[in-house]
């Protein structure tokens, strides 16, 4: 008997407030605000809930300060961070002391400590740090299945059993990935490529060219969840944009794959919900 597929109801519609809480703050007498940032390798994100779980503010910004989910440009990074958090601030009207933060699954040895030190140089007092997939999943709520994060450089996989993570892996290959793939197709500038492959009007054209690079993201899942009864897999992150890259996986995996209508801000609002804010 196969088990009931999640729907993505709930992620959809708290994307969506968020979404429309980045052009319009939502104002209001909250002590308390929990803010996740999001360091991707693409673009940086903060995301700003209230004490009821709700999308009150956000703001981001495309960036070149992290690559294969390690900071390279930790002076770059920390800039950008302080004046998101500025930019949130000002809209809110609110100071805000508190955030969480995620890493790739298994890097936290490796650059956890330059994740904290970019959050608290920025003016956080960072209060959690997760790996990515757990985070997204505070959104998505699965409780069986893979929830598969597909970042700029990386992709990070977390596998779930009754709602707790039983393994989380992490290799690269991600957007960037697709950039390159991108300007050596159409012979084309790296930066001109990527905002190529962002314009969802050109995807129905990149789908067949980005298909190698989609399967081997896709071999990279079967690989890590081997020996698990994984019977779902959810996509979330920034390249997960592009449509029809869930069937390309599905195909290859022989597992059911979806995504939400958006999956970019799934990580970022989850960090969020990690987030142990205080009376500020």
């Amino acid at each position: 008997m196969s088990k009931k597929r999640v729907n993505f109801e709930y992620c959809d519609r708290l994307v969506r407030d968020f979404e429309k809480a980045v052009e319009r703050p939502v104002k209001g007498d909250s002590n308390n605000y929990y803010t996740g940032v999001d360091l991707g390798t693409a673009c940086v994100v903060v995301a700003v809930l209230n004490e009821n779980g709700e999308p009150v503010a956000g703001a981001y910004r495309y960036a070149d300060v992290v690559r294969d989910g390690m900071v390279v440009d930790y002076i770059g990074a920390v800039q950008i961070v302080r004046e998101l958090k500025l930019e949130v601030e000002e809209k809110l009207g609110a100071e805000l002391f508190y955030a969480a933060s995620a890493i790739p699954p298994g890097t936290d040895a490796l650059d956890s400590g330059a994740i904290k030190n970019v959050v608290e140089g920025a003016g956080f007092e960072l209060t959690n740090l997760f790996d990515e997939p757990t985070a997204a999943n505070e959104v998505l709520q699965i409780s069986n299945g893979a929830v598969v994060d597909i970042g700029g450089g990386t992709t990070g996989i977390s596998i779930l059993k009754d709602g707790k993570v039983i393994y989380v892996a992490d290799e690269a290959t991600g957007g960037t990935h697709f950039t390159l793939v991108v300007s050596g197709a159409y012979q084309i500038p790296f930066e001109e490529a990527d905002l190529f492959k962002r314009n969802n009007e050109n995807h129905a054209e990149l789908l067949p060219v980005l298909t190698p690079v989609i399967e081997k993201i896709a071999t990279i899942i079967n690989k890590h969840i081997e020996g698990y009864d994984v019977q779902e897999i959810s996509l979330v992150g920034g390249t997960c944009c592009l449509e029809g890259i869930e069937k390309i996986i599905e195909k290859k995996t022989g597992i059911y794959t979806h995504k939400p209508q958006n999956p970019m801000f799934v990580t970022p609002l989850g960090i969020a919900m990690t987030c142990e804010a205080e009376t500020n």
